[in-house]
């Protein structure tokens, strides 16, 4: 709960932050923010990391000092654990003998914490950070403020996902008077990335297809695609968001090779479709309309599976709707 958290924070001193592997714009803005937000209130406060961070994302107040590490160092008063759905996200060792709090707003989280914050009525991580800000009275400085809109905007699409609400809006609107440039956050996001992902694009784009239904959208990634075009992870984001953009098109299941049999699957939706039920289905978990696993065997048959619970999904989303309709003719 965030009482625990404000808590904790006022009670303690040494603190290390952590996301899961492979971060993206909302655990890196979210840590990065929180970082802040500690060493303002006179803690001491470092991002600890396994993997590097996207190149695009260097630009952030405070990128230059987080840690690339693969098992924690010394003892914290406490570790914050961002946007994991597990302790094993971070793919940093020793964390479970340390004190862990565990913020999150996917409604998917294990409650893994020895403190557990989870918010999935938040949009972003981002926007749990700035809540937690207000909470103990302290300053949003230009520096968190910039971290923390990287991370809402990264995660609701430009306010374009179906996670954004009016209290994004309003959360957005006070970072942008604290000084926050929003044309420049996006340049940083949209517009700042290397050759490499442009020429992943192409190769992956050629295997976009639809199911018989037309209703769901298909995209593969295979090692050897990487490797051509010398990418590195973090060059495909957003990938999965483009054949939503066909009227038809209400689903989408992205499968990128990692190795062989094994591989690291997007789903995408529009309106009512929870593809987070899909992928606890596997395993995995996130939003309603944008979730994640991992699995593995025959790629075909996994496919294969994977599409016939999305089109579960889609079907039970239109008898609701139709349901509904239904109902108000009735009155």
């Amino acid at each position: 709960m965030l009482s625990q958290v404000v808590e904790l924070i006022e009670n303690k001193q040494s603190f290390a932050i952590t996301t899961h592997v492979r971060p993206d714009g909302d655990g890196v803005g979210s840590s990065l923010g929180l970082c802040w937000l500690l060493r303002s209130l006179g803690k001491d406060a470092e991002v600890v990391l396994r993997d590097a961070i996207p190149v695009s994302y260097l630009t952030l107040p405070g990128a230059d000092e987080i840690k690339q590490i693969s098992e924690v160092n010394g003892k914290y008063d406490a570790v914050f654990v961002i946007e994991c759905s597990d302790l094993a996200r971070p793919g940093i060792e020793g964390l479970e003998s340390q004190v862990t709090v565990n913020i999150d707003h996917h409604s998917t989280s294990e409650h893994f914490g020895t403190i557990n914050w989870i918010d999935a009525t938040a949009s972003a991580v981002g926007e749990m950070i700035y809540n937690l800000c207000k909470a103990i009275g302290g300053r949003i400085s230009k520096e968190i403020a910039e971290c923390i809109y990287l991370a809402i905007v990264s995660d609701t699409g430009s306010f374009h996902f179906s996670n954004t609400t009016d209290r994004t809006l309003k959360v957005a609107s006070e970072l942008i008077k604290v000084g926050v440039k929003p044309a420049a956050v996006s340049e940083v996001i949209y517009n700042s990335y290397p050759w490499s992902r442009i020429e992943l694009l192409r190769q992956v784009l050629d295997t976009v297809r639809r199911d018989a239904t037309g209703r769901i959208a298909l995209m593969r990634q295979t090692v050897a695609m990487a490797d051509n075009a010398e990418s590195v992870d973090g060059d495909n984001n957003g990938f999965v968001n483009i054949p939503l953009a066909a009227k038809d098109v209400e689903a989408v299941l992205y499968m990128r090779e990692v190795k062989p049999d094994t591989y690291r699957v997007s789903l995408r939706s529009k309106g009512d479709i929870n593809v987070a039920r899909v992928a606890e289905k596997f395993g995995g978990g996130g939003h309603k309309n944008a979730s994640g696993l991992r699995v593995e065997g025959d790629w075909d048959e996994l496919e294969a599976r994977i599409i016939a619970e999305l089109s579960k999904a889609i079907d039970k989303a239109s008898d609701a709707i139709e349901y509904k309709d239904a109902e108000i003719s009735l009155i």
